[in-house]
């Protein structure tokens, strides 16, 4: 009874951190700074999460369902996202040799990220906590698994400023909604009140 009062606290605290709350990484020091720290403080199945997730720009629910199958040797694949039950068809040239070592000693129809129980990928929860730790370790508290869709998103949008495809890629309704999500609407305001003072 205790227990599930205290699973219940839990569920309630992490959603009061909205998605807004969450920050992605904005700069490739703390990409790298986030990476290493997944490998020194969890696992190579958790890098590898992370390396998808940001590489791809996919929803944490649509990363855990994939099968190694599903990725390897190929650079494009195409799945029905969960929320949207929209096709999305994802590139993946960028991280073939990535997808090569973490797939190498694994079959196809293993799950990409396997729960220890066995049979099953992690869960959601799961994946949260994994980032929630390394941000931990990390000093941050505005890393959850929205971290790596928002990074995704910040990097292509500064690379390319394609607000309407990157929208798109997020199934997004306007611009703005796209904006807001991946911290650059604060960026911009920030930015054009370097040196404004009355």
């Amino acid at each position: 009874m205790e227990r599930g009062r205290k699973e219940m606290a839990e569920v309630k605290k992490r959603r009061k951190k909205t998605t807004y709350n969450v920050e992605p990484l904005r700069t490739p020091e703390e990409i790298k700074e986030f990476k290493d720290a997944l490998l020194y403080v969890c696992t190579e199945r958790d890098w590898f999460m992370f390396v998808l997730g940001i590489n791809t720009g996919l929803r944490i629910s649509d990363i855990l369902k994939l099968k190694v199958g599903d990725i390897r040797g190929k650079t494009s694949a195409v799945i029905i996202e969960e929320k949207s039950r929209k096709e999305r068809k994802l590139f993946l040239g960028s991280i073939q040799n990535e997808i090569i070592q973490y797939c190498e000693d694994k079959a196809d129809e293993d799950y990409l990220f396997p729960s220890k129980k066995g049979g099953k990928p992690i869960s959601t929860t799961q994946a949260y906590r994994v980032l929630a730790k390394v941000a931990d370790w990390l000093g941050r508290d505005d890393i959850g698994t929205h971290t790596m869709r928002k990074t995704f998103g910040y990097h292509y949008y500064k690379k390319t400023k394609d607000i309407a495809t990157l929208m798109e890629i997020f199934n997004h309704s306007a611009p703005h909604i796209t904006k807001r999500y991946i911290g650059i609407t604060d960026d911009e305001i920030e930015s054009s009140l370097v040196g404004f003072k009355l």
